[in-house]
Order: structure tokens, then sequence, then C-alpha cells
């Protein structure tokens, strides 16, 4: 088996796991032209890079993508002026009938099997974004457990990041993705952030969030979510905490950015099927990473940040701080 063959990687004494086989992808932006696409709504067209962020319930994904989004400087930016942005699967929850409403309001409705998701118009919506499309999306309402009135716009982007528990279940939706993270972090922390959130932000009480867990969360998890884990291009244990696998991320989305690499070409808005370049992804973030570190002299402070918001320091580095490093 090739180094570039199905084989996982861990990188910098398990920070990181990737997995290389997978489509292969293009680190530049999208298209070095504007208006590719026929704009209908009188804003300039862009061809996104969309990166797909799946987890369990609570493990951290759409921290992930706020820190992603941070430390490129895109948080606090106008939503018409963002380069990076990000949508929840959330947002696609399908209508509930009476009935399913009925058991919704006593914690008896599984929200997290795929028919509580409306796969057809999350679809329809990534294929929009891909055509460079502005297009609106309902935030949910998860104490009503509804769709509400408001809605968001998502402008043109460079990157956008779509999180959710089953975000790579649905196979039409998960070919879209030019990259796929998965979020892996551990039951019992996830159980512990999810309780008191339920209690807190969604209104609900011990009992129903515990039984909801136990009867619906945890199984749905194993059967759905869990298997998705090996479309992954890139595995990040203990989410958010994981500060060296989001750097990786962070260098990656910033080249897409700003850089313009000639000779990428896309296969109907992704990467072609080319197993010789399987593996792309996984070495390119790595190889980024090194040479970033590599740049700087031993004891030298960080450079100034080559971006808006970004350190891509490496938390007990050896030549750091002082301790003995793994020998892998």
């Amino acid at each position: 088996m090739s180094a570039l063959g199905k084989a996982r990687r861990i990188f910098h004494g398990g920070y990181l796991l990737t997995k290389s086989a997978f489509r292969p992808i293009f680190t530049s932006k999208m298209t070095d032209k504007t208006g590719d696409y026929s704009d209908t709504n009188g804003l300039e067209s862009k061809t996104p890079f969309l990166i797909g962020v799946a987890g369990g319930t609570a493990s951290g994904k759409s921290t992930v993508c706020q820190r992603i989004m941070e430390k490129l400087g895109q948080q606090h930016k106008d939503h018409a002026e963002r380069r990076v942005v990000c949508i929840s699967q959330d947002s696609f929850y399908r209508s509930l009938n009476p009935a399913e409403r009925l058991r919704a309001e006593r914690g008896q409705f599984n929200f997290d099997h795929p028919d509580a998701f409306d796969d057809k118009k999350l679809l329809a919506v990534l294929k929009d974004i891909l055509a460079g499309k502005k297009v609106d999306i309902q935030e949910y309402d998860y104490v009503n457990n509804s769709n509400s009135s408001l809605t968001h716009t998502i402008y043109p982007a460079d990157v956008v990041l779509i999180e959710g528990i089953l975000v790579f279940y649905f196979p039409e939706v998960r070919d879209l993705f030019h990259m796929k993270l998965f979020v892996d972090t551990d039951s019992d922390t996830r159980l512990a952030r999810r309780v008191p959130r339920d209690i807190m932000e969604r209104g609900r009480d011990l009992e129903q969030v515990l039984n909801q867990y136990m009867n619906f969360v945890k199984p749905a998890f194993e059967e759905f979510c869990l298997p998705t884990k090996k479309f992954a291009d890139v595995i990040i244990p203990r989410g958010a905490d994981n500060l060296v696998a989001i750097d990786l991320i962070v260098h990656h989305t910033w080249d897409i950015m700003y850089k313009k690499r000639p000779g990428a070409r896309l296969v109907n808005g992704c990467g072609g099927e080319d197993e010789a370049t399987n593996g792309r992804l996984a070495i390119d973030l790595i190889v980024q990473h090194i040479s970033e570190y590599l740049k700087r002299a031993p004891r030298e402070a960080p450079a100034a940040a080559e971006y808006p918001g970004f350190s891509s320091s490496v938390p007990g580095s050896p030549q750091r701080s002082g301790k003995i490093g793994r020998p892998h």
C-alpha cells in the first residue's frame, strides 16, 4: 500500500488524524475569474470552496467553525463582505405535522434521525451557493421546535462552512463538499455540554434532556452519525480545543482565499476523482503547517501574522517549551 493509499495518518502525537482515501482538491481560490456563473442577484458571482463539518451533538462543530472564522478575521465583518460564511444544518429541519409537534413538546420526537431533515432543500440551497447565488436561509427556533420567520442572507463567498450532525449522511449532499471535517469528541464530554445548553438555552428540564439523550440522541449518533466519520478527510479530536488541527485548516482556508495557483481545475464545481492525487489534502495541510513553523529561527518570537487574527503556534512543541517531544 502506497503512502497515498488508504492508511490513516496521525500527526503531532494525535493532535490531528487525516484520512487519505478521498477526492483530491485544489488548494487555490476556486476560480481566477469572477462571474463564471450567471448571477441573477446583481452581485459578483463566486464559486465557493465548500467545507462540511460533521460530528455528534455538542461535539464542538459550531465552535470549530467560529474559531476558523475568528482566526481569518471574518467574524465581525459585515455579512455582505465576508469571504468565509457558516451555515447550520439545523436550519434545514423539516416542518412538523401537528402530531409530531406534540411529541416534540414532550421530548419524544427524534431530531437526530435523518428523516427529521429536509435534505432536498439543503441540496438545492448548496447548489445555489456553488452557483454563486445569494440565498436566504430560515433560522430554527429550538424553543418552539419550528422554523422561525427570521431569515439570514448568505452572500457569495470564497469559503462556505456547513456544520451539522448528518451533513455527510446524504450522499448527494456529501458529494458536494471539497473538504470534509469530523469533530470527534468523547460521549461524556458531549453529554456534559448538551445538558446545560438544552436547559439554559432551549428551555428544557433535566429529566426531558436525559430521556431524549438516552432514547434518541445516543442511539441515532451510533446508527447514523458515527458511521459517516469514514467519509471525513480530516478528523479533529477534542474539537475546538485542538489548536493544531484548527491552525492547519486555517492555513489551508487562507491559501484558498488569498493565493491563486495556476493550473487548478474543477470538475462540476468539485475536485475530480484521480487516485494518483489521493492524499493531497492531508499532505498539503501538514506541509503548510511545518513550513510555517520552520520559517522561524529557534527561540525567535513568532513573526507578524500573514493574515488577520491568525496564530500558528504549536502547543507543547519541544523547541519552544524546552520539553522532550515524542519520537514521532
